[in-house]
């Protein structure tokens, strides 16, 4: 494993993102964690799952710089496609997973968070959806999860002003469970994922395959036409300026092209 690490104890697996300096969703990143989970789902003894980053961060985005390797919108929907399809099992995975998110989840790290089953953040942990600050829309069915934790306004004001809120703020809106003083994250997202251990794992499955039916065909589709969108903005003008001011660590200027 180039990007993550994960090991067991006492019924519960631990996965660390490990890609410094900002814990950048690479494909790699996304294929190893895709492995991760079919060496965890068939082992009986591993009954939790805790994801969290190395370093100062969760995850802060996807990996930017590997977008200006993708050259046409069908190769960019794919790659969206690809995130969205593990995302989705992992929501659908029958052993809970939780995230102990400190520093930032930003756009794909919090789309990587919200497809887990519980959240656990730092209190002063920034979650935001910064994709239109690159004239880019997310990618990894942001769209479609962030307004089910937070409601469609809010969703839209995070959307609209690439803002991130704060560990504490993620609470109050209904994007987190908990949030604790930064040192405190994972030991209470280990403490909480030993409380769930103990419980009967095929009734933990059953469980979550029942919490799934709230996911709509509306969702589905929201999320297919959020790959083909995100495909058509990376080719638009808008969403090349906005890629290279991002690495340039410029402001864009959007022409609305």
């Amino acid at each position: 494993m180039e990007y993550l690490k994960w090991s067991f104890q006492d019924s519960i697996a631990t996965i660390t993102i490990d890609r410094p300096p900002a814990n950048a969703l690479s494909s790699g990143l996304l294929r190893e964690l895709s492995t991760v989970l079919d060496e965890i789902e068939p082992n009986r003894k591993i009954r939790v799952i805790v994801i969290h980053g190395e370093g100062r961060f969760f995850s802060a985005g996807a990996d930017i710089k590997e977008f200006t390797t993708v050259t046409s919108l069908e190769g960019f929907s794919n790659l969206g496609k690809y995130g969205q399809d593990l995302f989705d099992r992992m929501e659908k995975f029958p052993k809970p997973i939780i995230a102990a998110i400190h520093g930032a989840a930003l756009g794909g790290g919090l789309e990587l968070a919200m497809a887990c089953h519980i959240r656990y953040v730092s209190e002063q942990a920034k979650l935001g959806l910064p994709e239109l600050q690159l004239g880019l829309v997310p990618g990894f069915a942001g769209s479609q999860r962030l307004p089910k934790y937070v409601g469609v306004a809010r969703a839209a004001e995070m959307l609209f002003t690439s803002e991130p809120i704060t560990g504490i703020e993620a609470v109050q809106f209904g994007l987190a469970n908990r949030a604790f003083p930064d040192t405190e994250v994972v030991p209470q997202a280990l403490k909480l994922a030993a409380k769930i251990a103990k419980k009967s794992p095929g009734s933990i499955s059953a469980a979550i395959e029942l919490l799934n039916y709230a996911k709509t065909d509306e969702f589905y589709e929201g999320s297919k036409r959020e790959s083909e969108l995100f495909g058509q903005v990376f080719v638009s003008n808008d969403g090349k300026e906005g890629i290279q001011a991002f690495i340039e660590k410029r402001e864009p200027n959007f022409k609305g092209e």
